[in-house]
């Protein structure tokens, strides 16, 4: 059987300290899930349970190549997170179960076209053009669970322009990882390369051509990008 049309290679992310790849299939994001960004984005995180939305699979940006400035937005903003990956599919996972179903963390960047996702905001239409855009999501290479177990706390932070703009520590999350997973499957049959962005800290802003990105994730990775 062939295909009727050209088929596109399958997203992938390198594993760390391997030459295997990590197939990437959907990629979820979880909002507001630090209590300080939530703040800053002007809602109250202890009222709000977990919510998501989606990027596809088509907007990841593997380590080592730069950022393009995308098209319609003068407001491009950085947002950086704890990346898990799914290496085990499953409905209805129970959060004591939930670990199980990850296959590794990496350091990923849910790039923002602000200005786009502000305007669908007030206008109560959804986010995908703000969120959902080529190569949006920028991601470092997956580290093995195996390797380094599931990082309960450790710090988390962004420099633009050797500066630090986001920082924070993964034992602030609002809903913890197997809570996030544990939610996510009850709304949608997760598969293995899936990835799962977990939220990010405080202190997001815009970014410019030429600007230099590091993110750095205590203990499980980190993420450098130039923004062209």
């Amino acid at each position: 059987m062939a295909y009727v049309v050209p088929h596109e290679p399958i997203p992938a992310l390198p594993v760390t300290g391997t030459s295997d790849l990590f197939p990437v299939n959907r990629i979820f994001c979880v909002g507001r899930n630090y209590a300080d960004h939530a703040r800053e984005m002007g809602h109250d995180p202890d009222r709000e349970p977990p919510f998501f939305f989606l990027k596809p699979g088509q907007a990841l940006l593997p380590q080592g190549r730069d950022f393009p400035y995308p098209s319609a937005s003068h407001d491009v903003h950085y947002e950086f997170e704890l990346v898990a990956a799914i290496g085990k599919g499953g409905a209805d996972i129970g959060v004591e179960d939930a670990l199980n179903h990850i296959y590794g963390y990496a350091a990923g960047l849910d790039m923002t076209r602000r200005d786009l996702q502000l305007q669908a905001q007030k206008m109560s239409r959804p986010w995908d053009a703000g969120k959902g855009f080529d190569l949006s999501a920028p991601c470092s290479a997956v580290t093995p669970a195996a390797k380094i177990g599931h990082p309960k706390k450790g710090a988390i932070y962004l420099e633009r322009n050797g500066k630090r703009v986001q920082g924070s520590d993964l034992a602030a999350l609002i809903w913890k990882v197997p809570e996030i997973i544990a939610q996510l499957s009850k709304l949608f049959t997760l598969v293995p390369g899936d990835l799962v962005f977990t939220g990010t800290p405080a202190g997001v802003g815009p970014v410019q051509r030429g600007d230099l990105l590091h993110g750095v994730i205590e203990g499980v990775a980190e993420l450098t990008l130039r923004v062209v």
